[in-house]
């Protein structure tokens, strides 16, 4: 193998075959590729893209990469959820239990922050003792015993998806689709899943805003998981405000915990009963969606999730009695009201722009090194379509300083766009996409 060679064909828009494929890969893997060498070959799939052999054999290079766990010796069938990347997403804390506690079983191996986008696994470290460094045996023991695991990505799987994550994170490439179908399928795969649920967000606040990339890269991802035998389904939901209210760690578990007590916001109760209802249709235990939601709600309103979610939180070492009092979360010190300075209409939300604003408070990383602040963050009262008047509350910032307060509320103000005249969100839930194709669920 010649790795300049292999490069300059790719960035020529040359098919490489399989074979080719995975010895780049392998040789990165081993040290025989150098870090500038990938970095050029990531960028030339960027532009180039792959053909469907060279990221089939690339979703199976990274996935055996490191260890591929079997779960088949559990009953029942086993699925997960992956969301795209959001805002204010915090559905998986509400969706994993809720599945859960009908009697599905759900391995959810979940990430960490990435630019403007919250991650599953810095909310759940938020929870005062609650681990996610599960090792294989201990996810397999809590899923035999309880049907539901939240953890991060273990050290032996997809090894090779962790060095490229990185250096797609810092050379401008995160956004290729095969890129980011093959890092997510190469873990979902890993972790022994007989199924998967994507919610693919579009809008501004999406890491792919624009509709027929949201749904070429859904497309993606089921072929891929139809390659290795996996049912998947894909939801396309709105990102172009936040989900919910609240963003940043502390603040979106506290809002999870509503949702979980039936009294969470209508948003973030929709999608997840819609990615719930798709789970549970996959698992056997609906018989179609409208039956899915039902049995959903069912759970959430008669606590069945939040009891699910208590059995979690106490099986990986958290403080369950933030469940009765999410006062027990870390609080931030200083507190800082944004007010609308004229009245009108909330015309749009930079989405992209509040999840920056909640990183700079320290809800998120800039670097890799990083520490993250579980407390801080900020709650949205307004939503695009709502009316306000001036002076009325639209946020509230949550900071360790005031001069963190001062710039984040200067981020958000900016980033709350309040027009005379009505205007039209995207639709919550849009379409469903499957093998068999893509239907409108909304107009």
């Amino acid at each position: 193998m010649n790795p300049y060679r292999l490069v300059q064909r790719k960035r020529d828009g040359d098919e490489l075959t399989p074979d080719e494929i995975a010895a780049f890969f392998r040789g990165y893997a081993g040290g025989d590729v150098a870090d500038y060498q990938m970095a050029a070959f990531l960028m030339a799939v960027f532009f180039r893209g792959l053909s469907p052999a060279e990221l089939s054999a690339l979703v199976d290079v990274m996935l055996h990469s490191g260890a591929v766990i079997d779960l088949a010796d559990l009953p029942g069938v086993k699925i997960d959820k992956h969301s795209t990347g959001g805002v204010g997403d915090k559905v998986s804390l509400v969706l994993a239990p809720l599945v859960a506690s009908l009697g599905v079983i759900v391995p959810m191996m979940s990430g960490r922050g990435l630019g403007h986008s919250g991650g599953t696994v810095d909310k759940l470290e938020s929870i005062p003792g609650f681990r996610t460094d599960l090792d294989a045996r201990a996810y397999r023991a809590q899923l035999e015993r309880i049907g539901c695991a939240l953890i991060a990505q273990m050290a032996e799987v997809a090894p090779l998806d962790r060095r490229l994550y990185a250096l797609r994170d810092v050379t401008a490439t995160v956004e290729a689709i095969p890129l980011i179908a093959s890092s997510i399928m190469s873990k979902k795969l890993a972790e022994g899943i007989d199924a998967l649920v994507l919610d693919v967000k579009e809008g501004n606040g999406a890491f792919l805003p624009e509709p027929e990339r949201a749904d070429a890269l859904a497309r993606t991802m089921i072929e891929i998981g139809a390659h290795y035998g996996k049912r998947v389904v894909a939801l396309v939901t709105a990102m172009d405000r936040p989900l919910g209210f609240s963003i940043g760690n502390a603040l979106e578990v506290e809002e999870a915990v509503l949702a979980l007590r039936g009294e969470g916001p209508a948003d973030l109760r929709a999608v997840t009963l819609a990615l719930a209802a798709e789970m549970l249709v996959l698992g056997g235990v609906a018989t179609d969606a409208e039956d899915g939601r039902r049995r959903a709600a069912g759970a959430l309103d008669d606590g069945r999730a939040l009891a699910k979610m208590r059995a979690i939180v106490e099986a990986q070492g958290g403080n369950p009695a933030l469940l009765d009092d999410p006062a027990l979360l870390p609080q931030a010190p200083v507190r800082r009201v944004i007010e609308a300075e004229r009245g009108g209409v909330v015309a749009g939300i930079d989405v992209r722009a509040v999840g920056r604003a909640a990183v700079e408070l320290g809800a998120g990383r800039r670097r890799l090194d990083d520490r993250i602040d579980p407390a801080v963050g900020m709650h949205l009262t307004v939503k695009p379509g709502d009316r306000v008047e001036a002076g009325e509350p639209i946020a509230t910032v949550f900071a360790s300083s005031e001069d963190a307060a001062a710039l984040a509320a200067g981020a958000v103000q900016r980033a709350i766009a309040v027009e005379v005249g009505a205007m039209s969100p995207l639709p919550l839930v849009s379409r469903r996409i499957t093998a068999a194709g893509i239907e409108r669920l909304a107009r």
